[in-house]
């Protein structure tokens, strides 16, 4: 009878470490679900953001691509004799420069303010330098606009500074 009085308390006792044991193995698949779900959502975050920053890239790419365009519609508004300037034709290509530039402005495209401003090498190019009566350097003309969608600088501005 003593035999199966000790065969119970093993078997007691051997029930008690399983329960252990499972317990601390749930405690440990726990944690490494919980690790693997961090790292699922850090991957689905980074994911996203190399999405949207592939996204902004190629719309900066679009951008630079027809800012050249633009120049050119300005430059041609520029040159128009001043006895065309009431001409029907001559309003159309203003109306569709100024909804191109109301497009730009749309998606987040900004032009760099030159003219009367203090010369900044980080968004502008300067092509001549004049003598003037102060230290500053002040812009005095832009030759070219300059754009930036956000952070980004898309294309200096082209200008003369005065000092």
């Amino acid at each position: 009878m003593s035999k199966k009085k000790d065969d119970k308390k093993q078997e007691e006792v051997n029930y008690q470490e399983v329960a252990e044991q499972l317990a601390v193995e749930n405690a440990q698949l726990n944690e490494s679900l919980l690790r693997e779900r961090a790292d699922s959502e850090n991957i689905r975050r980074r994911a996203e953001q190399e999405r949207s920053k592939l996204g902004s890239m190629h719309k900066a790419m679009v951008v630079k691509e027809l800012l050249p365009v633009m120049d050119n519609f300005e430059r041609a508004l520029k040159s128009v004799p001043k006895d065309l300037e009431d001409n029907g034709y001559i309003k159309g290509v203003e109306s569709l420069v100024k909804q191109f530039t109301q497009t730009l402005e749309k998606i987040g495209v900004e032009r760099v303010k030159t003219v009367g401003e203090h010369f900044d090498p980080n968004t502008m190019e300067a092509v001549t330098m004049e003598e003037g009566d102060s230290d500053d350097e002040i812009v005095s003309e832009e030759l070219q606009s300059g754009y930036t969608m956000g952070e980004e600088l898309l294309r200096p501005a082209m200008v003369r500074v005065k000092s």
